[in-house]
């Protein structure tokens, strides 16, 4: 579990800046899935044809590339996590704010597109376990003024 707690309004507060972070690291993740798929390709038309002439300057090019967007999804994630969010699943988009409620730590769940963080769910809860936030989470997240 992270070592910082949010109130639901500092969650939402970074929502879009760690959102646009999440897009980055999906985006990335994906391109690099692209030329992985396109070396297995290569790699495939290689053995079918028992050797073919290949332009290794495209090649270590694109494995540049992507080794490049390896290193965007990492940081990416590195400065999600740096904030205190835990990144759940990077495949849907999830962010989970652990968040302190009475004696209990509880997980404020944004999933990216959604316009604002509208449920939460126990640590030892999933995604398919989601509650809306109530009055009572919302009150909770709140942090006495000193």
């Amino acid at each position: 579990m992270a070592d910082r707690t949010f109130t639901l309004d500092e969650a939402q507060a970074l929502v879009p800046v760690l959102g646009s972070l999440l897009k980055t690291a999906i985006d990335g993740k994906n391109a690099a899935e692209r030329i992985e798929q396109d070396f297995k390709a290569v790699s495939n038309r290689v053995f079918l044809n028992g050797g073919t002439l290949l332009d290794v300057v495209q090649l270590a090019a694109r494995k540049r590339e992507r080794e490049r967007l390896v290193q965007k999804v990492k940081d990416a994630l590195a400065e999600i996590e740096a904030s205190g969010a835990l990144v759940k699943d990077l495949e849907m988009g999830l962010l989970d704010f652990p968040c302190q409620v009475d004696d209990r730590t509880i997980l404020l769940c944004w999933k990216l597109g959604e316009k604002t963080i509208t449920h939460w769910h126990g640590t030892d809860e999933g995604y398919r376990y989601r509650k809306p936030i109530d009055e009572k989470i919302a009150k909770a997240a709140k942090r006495p003024e000193n």
